[in-house]
């Protein structure tokens, strides 16, 4: 079942394209899930190229920093450092980069906050000073006035001003939103503050320096992408993820790239051989070839990252990898790669990875074996695990319910399929939630099991599983429309969010009839593609398919708000970052206080 957020429908994904009271297939057949609810909107915000001595593109800005913490951990550098100290160390990041001399000051800024992070992590939040810019606000609609403290912020939800400032102040920091350099130092000098957290544009951060370096106070600085004060944007993850720092949380300093990449190690034919067993015969042998085809791991991976979180909160020490584990984590991936079969069957699709798909390769019959093999697999390593019977039956039972919701969602999907109809957005995420979502929550709470976690635990990762799965089938639909997958949901016609939402958006006449008859199979997506993308573009649908991943994405990280182990909670919100990380995220501007004082009446976004 379906409805909408019964809150202020100005900050919340727009109902004109959700049609709330809509049902779905997928109800019926399930009634024991609650109502599915849209999240509140995420503030839209302008890409724009950065400034000259900012690497333009987040790739080479968050190698920049991996490089900087590598430098830092290397050489053992203890600050506060010096401007001198800082130019020498810059020279050698950007050499081992290979990026341009004109990025070393935006280098020495990444330097500087690394030597500072662990210091910054003993400091309790309520000894902290998050400062905002001003001109983070929505400057030409935002209704907020100004004070001799900066603005005053009516929380309209126009920018991300009020997100960050509600959840900073509810961790216990002050918080300004005012100019840099001369509230820092004013705030250095009552003594009141032992750190600070700033946002801000490159000239005002080099204007602070100073104060922090003389003063020897903790600061961590993330730098505007812009200085020209006008729709600046800025790594906002780098912000959440600051912002959340502190010494409880015992990931802050694991490296999720490498942890992923030792992940997608214990799936090649050694590793499985010894985890699984040697394959006895041809069916195992496909199943295993295949279980070792490429793909992303992310239900492995998460799965593994719970269980370290947990156990690594035991501990001062990294803690080691069981043999359990990595069991648990390969018979996470057995389910997800049956369920990969059997969805290649029914949808229809020959390719997968960009190779054939295993029921092209090897007949329809063996496919289906072999899917089905990976499901027995999947449930023998569960039983083999050396975990007391009450920790196994719920494990086992968590498995079985995920596989169960994902069958009833399928099945929905494919009993609309005799005879399709348009469907709303709400019906397609509701689909979305059950064919997508158990598989990440399966994963999660498998390693939430093994790792010991209580049941409040366990209730948080059902809720950020679902807006997680959501987020990630909507970012699915949009790499169909976009070519950059190996299906096209609009040509092969399964439940698309792309095609829910331009066929609400379109105009009476023509264009609603239009897409009615591609939902119907009356017409071929490739004999009217010029038409429906002309529609898809026009009516903003890829916009507000990607607003609605934002909100998914944005909902899952604030699930995490209730969680008391922070260990867990800093690497569940640095995995949403990791995994919808190829997204840049706008944000910020810094100081233009003549023009902002007198503020402006807030606008709503119209509903479609």
């Amino acid at each position: 079942m379906i409805r909408q957020n019964e809150t202020d429908h100005s900050t919340e994904i727009p109902s004109a394209d959700a049609e709330p009271n809509a049902t779905t297939p997928a109800s019926e057949e399930s009634r024991d899930l609650p109502l599915l609810t849209l999240p509140p909107r995420v503030p839209k915000q302008v890409e724009r190229p950065t400034q000259s001595n900012i690497p333009n593109d987040k790739a080479t800005r968050d190698r920049l920093k991996h490089l900087a913490v590598e430098f830092v951990e290397a050489k053992r550098i203890v600050p506060p450092l010096v401007i001198d100290e800082l130019r020498e160390y810059t020279q050698s990041i950007r050499k081992d980069a290979g990026v341009d001399s004109l990025f070393d000051d935006y280098i020495a800024i990444l330097i500087n906050n690394v030597a500072w992070r662990d210091s910054l992590a003993q400091i309790p939040y309520d000894r902290r000073l998050l400062l905002l810019p001003k001109c983070l606000r929505a400057e030409e609609i935002c209704p907020a006035p100004f004070d001799e403290f900066g603005l005053l912020c009516r929380e309209c939800g126009l920018c991300s001003l009020h997100d960050l400032t509600v959840e900073a102040e509810r961790l216990g920091y002050a918080v300004l939103v005012a100019e840099g350099s001369a509230i820092v130092r004013k705030m250095i000098e009552t003594g009141r503050i032992e750190a600070i957290v700033g946002v801000s544009c490159m000239n005002v951060l080099e204007k602070c320096f100073p104060h922090l370096e003389a003063s020897a106070v903790p600061g961590v600085a993330i730098p505007l992408l812009q200085d020209d004060c006008v729709n600046t944007s800025v790594d906002l993850d780098w912000v959440w993820d600051v912002i959340h720092l502190t010494s409880d949380d015992r990931t802050y300093r694991m490296d999720l790239d490498d942890l992923k990449i030792r992940v997608q190690e214990w799936f090649g034919p050694s590793s499985l051989a010894e985890l699984a067993g040697s394959p006895v015969d041809e069916t195992a042998r496909i199943a295993y070839e295949w279980l070792g085809r490429a793909g992303k791991r992310w239900r492995p991976f998460l799965a593994t990252c719970v269980y370290l979180a947990l156990a690594g909160d035991q501990s001062e020490e990294e803690p080691p990898i069981p043999t359990d584990l990595k069991k648990l984590a390969v018979a996470v991936e057995c389910f997800h790669k049956a369920s990969l079969i059997h969805d290649d069957i029914e949808d229809n699709d020959d390719k997968r990875y960009g190779e054939q798909a295993l029921h092209v390769q090897y007949g329809m019959p063996v496919a289906l074996n072999v899917g089905d093999f990976l499901l027995g697999e999947g449930y023998r390593l569960i039983g083999e695990l050396d975990v007391d019977s009450d920790t196994k039956v719920k494990m086992l039972r968590a498995a079985a319910d995920g596989h169960l919701t994902l069958s009833r969602g399928q099945g929905a999907e494919l009993c609309w399929s005799r005879d399709p109809q348009p469907l709303s957005s709400l019906q397609v995420l509701d689909i979305f939630r059950q064919k997508t979502a158990p598989a990440f929550e399966v994963a999660l709470r498998l390693g939430a099991f093994l790792g010991e976690a209580d049941t409040d635990t366990h209730d948080v990762l059902r809720e950020y599983s679902e807006s997680l799965g959501i987020a990630y089938q909507i970012r699915d639909d949009l790499e169909d429309f976009t070519g950059d997958s190996d299906s096209n949901d609009l040509r092969d016609l399964r439940p698309s969010v792309i095609l829910s939402i331009a066929h609400r958006r379109a105009e009476d006449g023509d264009e609603k009839n239009l897409l009615t008859a591609l939902w119907t199979r009356a017409k071929s997506y490739d004999d009217i593609a010029e038409e429906v993308d002309r529609i898809v573009h026009e009516r903003g649908v890829t916009e507000k398919a990607i607003e609605l991943r934002e909100a998914y994405t944005e909902q899952a990280t604030r699930s995490l708000r209730t969680l008391t182990n922070a260990t867990l909670k800093g690497l569940l919100r640095r995995v949403v970052g990791k995994i919808f990380g190829d997204h840049l995220i706008e944000g910020y501007c810094s100081e233009f206080e003549a023009r902002n004082a007198s503020g402006g009446q807030a606008r709503t976004e119209p509903a479609a």
